[in-house]
């Protein structure tokens, strides 16, 4: 089976053309759909230097620790010609335990479509490509050579932090914890095994001291980082378990655009009631999501 070994992005029809010449294949959606401006495609090639992470960079601190890393940056907005700030992907070929190949590229535009696409091993990147942009939400999906499950979950407040991290097989979930808030910018990482034996089973939100040694009691690990550092709103930790008997859980996401937490409900994914801007009432609600 061949897999995903060179992406581009086209802006104009000049570009389309010249990528269908050198046999990149495009997928059908345009990721400016709603916000005016160019039309902008995603475009993959197969080979055997395979792609295992893709990420997204929406500031100068993003890319500087992705370039440290080895992320090969497309230089295209993403949001060329529309209203938003410039959204870039980057991706990577690695080679560590925690690097998978990804086989399969798809883009969603509405949120009823993202449950149905988790159940078929679909796993998302967590940014809006039309972020600042646009009505629609749109996510870049990807499907990896094997089942995945996370293996391990952390946080940061540092982009310093940020290349230490790819290096060490962590995947960035690029949506803003403390989003519309203040604060520093606060991401969720995680990492991915295929052994499901060595998987996190159970993912909770403490918001309190109570509910933090219950959950300690319980056999959960505190992730050390505030999910609400900087702003006025309580102190927000992940906690998670690992549990061999249970089911374990194959994807993590944070949810901001307010028509998934409904869908995401109504087919069955765990969506975590406590909003991670709780206490913060301008900012918009965010959620933490998961699938076993």
């Amino acid at each position: 089976m061949s897999f995903i070994a060179e992406l581009q992005v086209s802006l104009n029809k000049a570009e389309e053309f010249a990528l269908c010449e050198q046999g990149f294949k495009k997928i059908f959606v345009n990721l400016n759909k709603g916000a005016g401006g160019n039309f902008v495609y995603l475009w993959y090639k197969k080979g055997d230097h395979v792609i295992t992470r893709i990420q997204i960079s929406l500031n100068n601190e993003m890319s500087t620790g992705l370039s440290s890393a080895g992320f090969k940056k497309i230089d295209k907005n993403l949001n060329e010609g529309a209203c938003g700030g410039p959204v870039y992907l980057l991706y990577y070929k690695g080679s560590l335990k925690y690097d998978v190949p990804i086989k399969k590229l798809d883009v969603s535009v509405q949120a009823a479509d993202e449950p149905y696409k988790y159940k078929l091993g679909w796993e998302r990147l967590a940014c809006d490509l039309n972020c600042g942009a646009g009505e629609n939400w749109i996510y870049l999906w990807l499907k990896r050579a094997n089942p995945t499950y996370i293996c391990d979950i952390k946080a940061t407040a540092k982009f310093e932090e940020d290349d230490d991290n790819f290096n060490d097989g962590y995947i960035r979930v690029h949506e803003d914890t403390n989003r519309g808030a203040g604060g520093p910018h606060i991401f969720i990482w995680y990492r991915q095994t295929t052994d499901p034996k060595d998987a996190i089973s159970e993912l909770e939100i403490s918001s309190s001291d109570v509910e933090q040694k219950s959950l300690q009691d319980q056999g959960y690990e505190i992730v050390n980082q505030d999910l609400n550092e900087g702003t006025k709103g309580k102190e927000v930790f992940p906690c998670y378990k690992k549990d061999s008997g249970s089911t374990p859980i194959k994807a993590v996401a944070v949810l901001a655009d307010p028509a998934a937490n409904q869908a995401y409900e109504n087919d069955g994914l765990k969506v975590n009631p406590e909003n991670l801007n709780t206490g913060n009432p301008r900012a918009a609600p965010v959620y933490l999501c998961y699938h076993k």
